[in-house]
């Protein structure tokens, strides 16, 4: 949701730079405006200028709780249970400067799911894109699909590929994206 609360940091936080995908230290007593809240990471802009994302646990320095990963909610879990919670969970993942998930935003290529090599689980091959093809969090937005995805019961491994064939355009982005973004015409 797009928001706009403002907020001190309660301690140092480790947060990335937008569009860089640099990493930065916040420090404690910065003032910061919320300026996007989804899928349990929030982009900011500090008081010295910068946007800035934090997720997981370095929210807790701006007064936020930690997203809590989607569970199968105590039904069997079945490959087609699996594979539904491993899309719902790509579902929470959003490009920190456009309020749509990468889902919707046309920006998953392939998810396919597989026995893993070694043990029980599953491993799941992941190829997706960027809006694009010179953003900085392409390296970011990997790393919150693998983490997200691994965190599933029954997943033992994720490998996310960052593509560029097809070039992503607007025409790959659902309905529902657009009439949320108002590219409806």
């Amino acid at each position: 949701m797009n928001t706009r609360e403002e907020v001190t940091f309660s301690r140092q936080a480790d947060a990335v730079m937008i569009p860089s995908g640099e990493r930065v230290l916040v420090p404690q007593g910065a003032q910061a405006t919320i300026t996007q809240s989804l899928g349990g990471s929030y982009t900011l802009i500090t008081d010295r200028g910068l946007m800035i994302r934090l997720s997981g646990n370095e929210v807790e320095a701006i007064g936020k709780t930690p997203q809590v990963v989607a569970g199968n909610d105590g039904e069997p879990l079945t490959p087609e249970k699996l594979e539904e919670l491993v899309w719902d969970q790509l579902r929470t993942c959003y490009d920190p400067e456009i309020p749509v998930n990468i889902v919707d935003l046309g920006l998953v290529y392939l998810c396919e799911l597989s026995n893993a090599e070694e043990g029980e689980g599953k491993a799941v091959k992941i190829k997706m894109t960027l809006t694009a093809p010179g953003c900085g969090m392409g390296p970011v937005l990997a790393n919150d699909v693998r983490s997200k995805v691994e965190s599933l019961p029954g997943i033992k491994s994720a490998d996310v590929e960052v593509v560029f064939d097809p070039i992503w355009d607007r025409s790959m982005m659902s309905e529902a994206a657009k009439l949320q973004l108002g590219m409806m015409w």
